[in-house]
């Protein structure tokens, strides 16, 4: 497999991201290494807070939401997915799976031997990291899903998800930070929609953003569709906290809060949450206030660390 790394550069003097790189290396399926940055700030000892993202975002999303969190005593993750921010990139379309993506996450999970975590999930992030909660659930203490889904390919991904599907493969140059700026309510500076587009050179380093679209289950025999069901199986006995905080204004993931809290038990009784004034990048436009979501969800829940 074929490795492009971002040169560190790149990432230089970025707004509103000061946070200390660390790296982890996992194998990357095919005999080599697969180096994943991850934010970690925070005491070692504090409560895990998992912050997982998506497409065609990295951990610059959630620095808006890391202060707070820090500040409340926690321990807050948050890493890069392969081809994606400061981690490694595969260089080839065909490098990319959703069973890899999970592959190389639960490689980074287990290898940093995290336990009692709370997850926060948008995106992608949800497609994976609810995968890991659903695989791994004795090391999961709970999860915040944020405007994403876990999909199976049994049900019409709607006309939202399809035209983004087929703009992301016919734009000539995709244009991670524009589709950010896009998908936002707020309105994003130059400086911002630059760090997002921080982690590319150029087009050769967004093989990984590309194919993203196109992995997502949309018919029923789709690759990742069993796995998927499987993991619905396994969330419908999920009896540990679960909380909905998806935004009023994402026309991808409009509805799929109704999923969760419908076929999640530990989704009941929770203080499910619509987010106001939020678009799909929902960390973008009310970082601060999810920070204060989740700072509630761990109190209201009496969850607190075991370590």
């Amino acid at each position: 497999m074929k490795i492009l790394r971002t040169p560190d550069s790149r990432f230089e003097h970025l707004e509103g991201y000061n946070f200390e790189p660390n790296y982890l290396s996992v194998d990357d399926g095919q005999g080599g290494q697969l180096r994943l940055h991850y934010v970690d700030e925070g005491p070692d000892d504090g409560q895990v807070v998992l912050l997982m993202h998506g497409e065609p975002s990295w951990s610059y999303l959630y620095r808006k939401m890391i202060p707070g969190l820090v500040a409340a005593g926690y321990r807050v993750i948050a890493p890069d997915l392969a081809g994606f921010g400061r981690s490694d990139k595969p260089s080839q379309r065909s490098d990319y799976t959703y069973q890899r993506h999970v592959d190389w996450m639960t490689h980074w999970l287990l290898a940093l031997d995290l336990d009692n975590v709370v997850l926060f999930c948008q995106d992608w992030g949800g497609l994976i990291g609810l995968r890991l909660v659903a695989e791994h659930s004795n090391r999961f203490a709970g999860v915040v899903a944020a405007n994403t889904f876990l999909p199976t390919g049994d049900v019409d991904p709607g006309d939202a998800f399809l035209k983004w599907q087929e703009f992301s493969q016919n734009v000539p140059e995709f244009p991670a930070g524009d589709i950010i700026k896009g998908a936002t309510v707020s309105t994003l500076s130059d400086a911002v929609i630059a760090a997002y587009d921080a982690p590319y050179p150029d087009e050769t380093f967004k093989e990984g953003a590309r194919q993203f679209p196109l992995l997502v289950p949309t018919t029923a025999d789709d690759p990742a569709s069993a796995a998927n069901r499987e993991a619905w199986g396994i969330l419908s006995e999920f009896s540990k906290p679960f909380l909905t905080a998806f935004s009023d204004q994402d026309p991808i993931t409009k509805g799929g809060d109704k999923a969760f809290q419908q076929r999640v038990p530990g989704a009941a009784g929770q203080a499910h949450i619509t987010i106001e004034n939020g678009g799909h990048f929902l960390q973008e436009d009310k970082g601060e206030q999810l920070a204060e979501v989740l700072i509630r969800f761990i109190s209201d829940n009496k969850i607190a660390n075991q370590s």
